[in-house]
């Protein structure tokens, strides 16, 4: 993906490779997790591949698009000691009406492969309109204390990785690390298959 905003993981191709720095979006910015990072742009085959295995019961996909998170895992977390998956969860309204959360079978997948538990310790409390088509304030609006920690968890020091497919802006998990970031956990990063 070339150049990376060392923050939210923004690729800007345009710039010498190795180039340190931070974009304008997350200069403004105060983000609850360390680091977010993906594998692929979400486009072309890697976006037919989501689309297909949350909206489309094309569930043979799961395989691969592991493979894909495997490889960003494999390019940005593997020198870090992981204490648990934790992948973004779906209110549960939208849970029960597409029947799975991609962003748990994602971590559990790689759960199998790496050997690193999933935690599965948040809740999507609030109902929230969809993302799709908000600007980029108005997302972070929407987002806002939309998650919190389920009961009998404790985070207090652990080192999480928040699991998802997609990552735009970087609301959604942003909300997500805060709730961790309030409980008291460790280092928090953001894993994604692609970046839009």
């Amino acid at each position: 993906m070339g150049p990376v905003c060392r923050q939210c993981g923004e690729p800007y191709p345009e710039l010498e490779p190795g180039a340190d720095f931070v974009c304008a979006h997350c200069a403004e910015r105060t983000w609850s997790f360390q680091w977010a990072r993906a594998g692929f742009h979400t486009e072309g085959q890697v976006l037919e591949a989501i689309i297909g295995f949350k909206y489309g019961e094309e569930f043979y996909r799961l395989r691969q698009l592991t493979d894909w998170l495997e490889i960003a895992f494999d390019r940005h977390a593997a020198g870090q000691v992981w204490d648990g998956l934790v992948p973004v969860p779906l209110y549960h309204r939208r849970r029960r009406t597409r029947g799975f959360n991609q962003a748990y079978e994602l971590a559990r997948s790689l759960d199998r492969r790496r050997n690193i538990p999933v935690c599965d310790c948040l809740y999507r409390y609030r109902e929230t309109p969809s993302q799709t088509g908000l600007a980029r304030n108005k997302r972070f609006d929407n987002m806002a204390g939309a998650f919190a920690l389920k009961p009998k968890f404790d985070v207090r020091g652990r080192n999480l990785l928040l699991i998802d497919d997609v990552c735009t802006t970087g609301a959604t998990t942003n909300a997500c690390a805060q709730a961790l970031a309030r409980a008291g956990s460790g280092l928090l990063a953001v894993l994604t298959i692609s970046k839009s």
